[in-house]
């Protein structure tokens, strides 16, 4: 760990970039008027994200999550790819009283193993795929009601407005992440991926 401006009250502390090994345990695919996955043994990906996935295109339209945009704006589709991890799943279905969470219920592309808190991975970091492509990640996956919704209707929760409502507490940095092409290639179950994690800092003006 790096310290620069050691004389100043609150230093900026540089945390070293490293490297984890990683592995695709499924992959899955929308059709083009759904955003609920369902599952392949392969991906093919180009600049526009997954060949025919509900998430595709170079650029996409603002919605909630983009306030300081007016609601249907075009801007820059880094939402290409959905990754989420198993243990956190489980984390999240337990929260909400079920026995399991599906990927393809929240319209996840990737279930990959081997990153420890998958969705506390930082954005810029880089996911190198055996195969030869490469995601980049934007950020993490912000839970919603809609995906909250899916899951209780194919959960078989009584009510699913409160599975709706249940969702975004209970996943609250535990919903996996969203990534963009960086490099097309195809990624097939059972890949290896090389992890690379950016350094990192806090930003304290």
């Amino acid at each position: 760990m790096l310290d620069l401006f050691p004389e100043a009250e609150n230093p900026v502390e540089i945390i070293a970039a490293r490297k984890l090994a990683a592995k695709v345990t499924s992959l899955y695919v929308a059709p083009s008027d759904h955003f609920q996955t369902r599952p392949v043994t392969e991906l093919r990906l180009g600049f526009e994200g997954i060949d025919g996935d509900f998430h595709a295109g170079a650029t996409r339209r603002s919605g909630g999550r983009e306030p300081w945009y007016p609601r249907g704006t075009e801007m820059r589709n880094e939402r290409q790819l959905s990754i989420v991890a198993a243990d956190e799943l489980a984390v999240v279905a337990a929260q909400m009283g079920l026995d399991e969470i599906k990927p393809e219920w929240i319209g996840a592309n990737m279930l990959i193993e081997g990153v420890p808190h998958l969705s506390m991975l930082p954005a810029g970091s880089l996911l190198f795929f055996k195969g030869g492509a490469t995601i980049k990640i934007d950020a993490q996956n912000k839970p919603c009601r809609i995906a909250g919704r899916s899951i209780a209707e194919n959960a078989g929760m009584a009510d699913h407005e409160a599975g709706a409502l249940a969702f975004p507490k209970g996943a609250k940095r535990l919903r996996g992440l969203v990534a963009w092409v960086e490099k097309p290639g195809s990624i097939a179950v059972g890949e290896e991926i090389s992890v690379r994690v950016p350094e990192q800092w806090i930003y304290q003006a």
